[in-house]
Parts: C-alpha cells; structure tokens; sequence
C-alpha cells in the first residue's frame, strides 16, 4: 500500500507501508511488533498454554460474537459480521483490549472501564475490593473515589476508635491488585480520585512519593470550580468532613495547587480532574465521582463502557483525509459498540444493570500524529490544533447521527427522558466519544497512539512483564531514504538521541514534519488536547510530556492552561522522573531516575 505526503514546496514523498511491515504465517501483514503483543496478550490459547489462533481468526472470532446481537433486532448478523471484519482487518478501527482478548470464549467479558463506589463502612470497602478482584480478573481497569471515607483519626463509634483514613485503605486495593492478573493476560490497573475539599487531601497528594507504593494506580485529585478559583485568586477552600458535613478545616488553595504540582513535577502523579466540569458536562443527573485508570471515561459508580478507535492514519489518501470513509467508520463503529454491550458478559449484575440504563460508548481515534505526517502538518503548529477539532467535530457528529438512528430503530438507553439530550427525538447511548491512550492497540494497528505526538524516532517500549520492544520510525525511515539521507550512521544517532532535532545533515523541514515529544511545548500539547475535548462526550486521555530540565511553575502553568482551554482534566509526566513505559534511544537506564538508579 502506497502512501504519501505532498510537502509545502510540492514535492511528494511515498511511504511503501508494506515495504514496512511483517509478514505472519496469517492473512495480515503487521509489525514484529504487533505479533509479539498479539501472542503474549491477545490470541486464544489452548489448555495447554499454547496460542490456538492466528490474528486474523482473532478478528474472526471477535466479528461473530459482536454481529450476534443483530439477530436481537432483526438485522443481518452475516452482513455485519462481515462489515465488521473488514475494518478490523483493515486495522482501521479496533476495540479495547477486553473485546479482543474475551469476545466468544467463555469469559466473555468486553469493557475496558468499571467505576466503583467505595463506601464509608469495612463492608463497604471490601465489598468493593472483592468487586474490583472480579473485574481485574476479567480484563477490565477499575476507577474509585475514596471522597466517601471519612478522615484520618475520624471516631469510628463501632469500635470506639479512631479512622486510619482513604490512602490507608487505598494500600489493600494495591496489594490486592499486585497478585491478581487480569484474565491471566495483563495486571490489574486503577484509578483512585480523592476531592480537593477532603480532610486527607494532602496526605493523598503525596501518596505516592514512596518508591515502589501504590504503584497499581493512578491517583487524581478531583478539583472543584471553587478551589481553581480560589487558586487564581490566593485564597482558601474549606475542607469538609464527608461523614458529618461539616467544616473541618481550610487550606490555602494555590499552595495546595503548587504541592500538586510539586509532586507531579516529581514522579508523574498526581494528576488533576475537573469534577465540576464533568459534572456540567455530563448528561444524566447523577453525580460522577471517578474515571477510570487513564482518566478519560468518568463514570458512575458501577457503570462501565466499552470503547474502541478509529486508526486516523489510514485515512489520508494522497495527502488528505478521506471524509467519506471516516464518515463510514465513524457509524459502523458505534453500531459495532452499541452491539458489544448486548453480547457482553458482565462481571457484576449490578454493573450490568447500571450500564443497561445509559448504554455508553467511547469512540476515540488513534494514529493522529502518523495522520498529520502524512499529510505534511507539523503536530506543533496550529495547521495541526485546527484539523484536531475539525476531525473530532466531524466523527462526534457522525456517531451521535448513528446512535439516534439506533434509538429510532432500537430503541433509547432507558434513561433518556431523565437526559439532557431529550432535543433529539431518540437516542441509544447516553455517550457515543471518548479518546482513549490506545497503547496497545495502536502497536497491533502499527500507528502513534490515541492523539500522542510521536514520541521519538527511536525508542523502546516497555510491554509484558518487562518485554522491551525496539520501534523506529518507519514514516522518517522512509523519508529520509527519498531524501537520500537515510544511512546507518543516521540510525545508529537516532537510536542514541531518539530524535532527529540536533542531527546536522537532516533537512529542516523535516525535523520540523517529525517533531517530537518532547520538543513540543507544553502549551501545543494542551491545546491538542482542549480541541479534541470541543467535542468530546467523556473525557481526553492525553500526556503533557515535559523534559526533564521542567519547573515545577511549568507545570502550574500547565494545570491553569488546561482549565482555562476547557479540559476536563489533565496529566504531566516529566521525562526520567520515574520508571516509565517509554525510553529515549536504547532506554538502558533514566538519567535521574529514583527506581532506575
């Protein structure tokens, strides 16, 4: 397959993608690897352990039990099964792992996203930490927020003593998922959320300074309207006891802010979500109190989603996108969505129940910056944040037409009537769009994950229980090769620094085409994210990577920026602050790195 890019000065450079990918003993081509992720995660295995399926029978099998729901509404499984090989196939569009890992054999369980409650008794607690064994078990990612829990030295009057507190108790979920393997493929991962107006917010923020604890989950402070005010305006919030409703203290909102954004500067954690504003956004009445473990899909508490990606990058044909098939993805996948809940096999009946009530569904993208190559647009300019919101525009467009059309033939998720989306006359799923990290997904489909700039040219990924996979470039390969730059002492220097920016006989222009991570300021990286947010119905998973030479002021101004564009939340990851899935050129050991040495 010929691919190209038609630079501003006219001149066309083509990519060969088959010249760039692997042949397997299957009917696909895909990256080594995609093949190694596939049989150590994905591919069904026998009774012995051994790998029972190529990928594409893979994709087979997840087409049949999907395209099982038509016959449910009178529809043509045979046609839809079809249909829906073809775009995965095509690796134009791919669903979240659970779907493809569980979808027809016996676990059958298909969501990616739990939410669940964590209530303020010891039943409650390890009531949710036996829910949350069920679901890691199954393939899925659980969110929690600890808001509910009262504070540190609390009375406990059953016992006559005193509360050991959120983080303390957060310690048995962590431990519990270090010994869990979700579906005997991949650990289990969380998300603990704690409000910024809670007693133990300080504590929380700082949870995970510790080498090596709680390392099971993202953390996220929940930040209110009031406190992002009262940090502008140097002022204090009051911190209230969720057991009594009272006032419990105060604390200064801008420190508080700047200890945020001290230990995210430190180690990558905490992040920061902007619980009003979910809130305001979100369609149903009830309250949202977490999101799951990368952030991007808030949910109620059992309420879960499944989601899946449109692969952008597969789009451009000679230099532009092809509106009409994005269109045609964009409605197939929420038909192949919507039918994913009604074959899904959930782990919980109360899970299952509350995501009966809404339906929602998260169609995301991935391949975004291998798109912008291929169309000549540097990620860093605002060429690159226009296209952001035009494409997410038009994809929330189409799949919000598609799930009305579902509603009409259908019918609506049953709470509807209760919406806000009541102006249309039918409806199926509360929330069709989400952008997801897409991390393994996008190594299957051999493109940059969810709406990422390229991270470096040269790089090595860490997967698998320590498996490092070696990536370059195929698209600077390429170009490079036209230029007639292309030599092993240029890839042996990519493999060093990972980038090309300080490499002396690379054109300009095509450092600028491929642009990096880390070369990107913080502030382009935020504003990618506040377009593809315009019209997005969940939430944005994006980085904001910054370099290891990074203040912690940049990352305030990070957090302001964020707020200010819109996001519903936001993440900084400081380069070399904490071992990380992703290196620079060989990536043997991080400069500066307290687990890394």
């Amino acid at each position: 397959m010929i691919k190209s890019i038609r630079k501003r000065d006219g001149r066309t450079v083509k990519f060969d993608l088959k010249k760039i990918a692997v042949a397997m003993a299957d009917d696909l081509l895909l990256s080594s690897n995609a093949a190694t992720v596939l049989k150590k995660r994905y591919l069904r295995r026998d009774e012995q352990g051994k790998v029972a399926e190529t990928p594409g029978e893979m994709f087979e099998r997840v087409a049949a039990h999907v395209s099982r729901a038509e016959s449910k509404y009178g529809g043509d499984a045979k046609i839809f099964r079809s249909r829906f090989l073809k775009m995965m196939q095509a690796l134009e569009f791919l669903p979240n792992s659970p779907t493809l890992m569980n979808a027809g054999l016996p676990l059958g369980q298909l969501s990616a996203c739990f939410v669940l409650p964590v209530e303020d008794s010891l039943s409650g607690i390890f009531d949710a930490l036996k829910n949350m064994a069920l679901i890691h078990q199954s393939g899925g990612g659980t969110g929690f927020s600890f808001s509910r829990l009262r504070p540190k030295n609390d009375v406990v009057r059953a016992t006559g003593g005193v509360a050991s507190g959120p983080v303390s108790f957060m310690r048995i979920f962590d431990t519990a998922t270090d010994v869990i393997k979700q579906g005997g493929r991949r650990r289990g991962a969380n998300m603990a959320t704690l409000r910024v107006d809670h007693p133990d917010i300080l504590e929380f923020i700082q949870a995970k300074e510790k080498p090596g604890f709680l390392e099971n989950f993202n953390i996220s402070v929940a930040a209110t309207d009031e406190f992002m005010r009262a940090a502008r305006q140097g002022g204090e919030i009051e911190l209230i006891n969720p057991r009594t409703g009272q006032v419990a203290g105060r604390i200064n909102a801008l420190e508080t802010m700047s200890h945020i954004a001290k230990c995210a500067w430190q180690g990558g954690d905490p992040g920061m979500i902007f619980i009003d504003r979910i809130n305001a956004a979100h369609p149903l009445p009830s309250t949202i109190e977490s999101t799951n473990p990368c952030g991007e899909q808030p949910l109620l508490p059992y309420e879960s989603c499944n989601l899946g990606s449109i692969n952008l990058a597969k789009l451009v044909e000679r230099g532009e996108m092809s509106w009409e098939r994005l269109a045609e993805l964009a409605m197939l996948a929420v038909h192949f969505l919507d039918d994913v809940i009604d074959v899904n096999r959930f782990p919980l009946k109360q899970i299952e129940e509350v995501t009966l009530q809404s339906r929602k569904i998260g169609l995301g993208v991935m391949g975004f910056a291998e798109m912008l190559i291929l169309m000549g647009i540097s990620y860093n300019s605002q060429e690159a944040v226009r296209l952001a919101e035009e494409t997410m525009k038009f994809i929330a467009e189409r799949a919000r037409e598609q799930s009305a059309r579902l509603g009409e033939e259908r019918g609506s998720f049953p709470l509807f009537e209760e919406s806000k989306l009541k102006n249309w006359s039918a409806m199926r799923n509360a929330t069709v769009t989400t952008i997801a990290p897409t991390g393994t997904i996008s190594i299957i489909a051999g493109t940059s994950s969810g709406i990422e700039p390229i991270f470096a040219l040269a790089f090595v990924r860490r997967v698998l229980a320590g498996a490092r996979l070696l990536e370059v470039s195929p698209l600077f390969e390429c170009a490079a090769a036209a230029r007639g730059i292309f030599t092993p002492e240029l890839k042996a220097e990519l493999a060093r620094k990972g980038s090309a920016a300080d490499i002396a006989n690379v054109p300009q222009d095509l450092k600028d085409l491929f642009v990096t991570a880390l070369e990107i300021p913080p502030e382009q990286h935020v504003r990618i994210q506040a377009a593809f947010q315009k019209h997005t119905d969940n939430a944005v998973s994006k980085t904001v990577n910054l370099p290891e030479s990074a203040t912690v002021d940049d990352v305030l101004k990070v957090y302001n920026l964020a707020y200010d564009l819109g996001c519903k939340g936001v993440t900084v990851f400081r380069y070399g602050c904490r071992c990380q899935v992703l290196y620079l050129g060989n990536g043997e050991t991080l400069p500066g790195c307290k687990y890394c040495g």
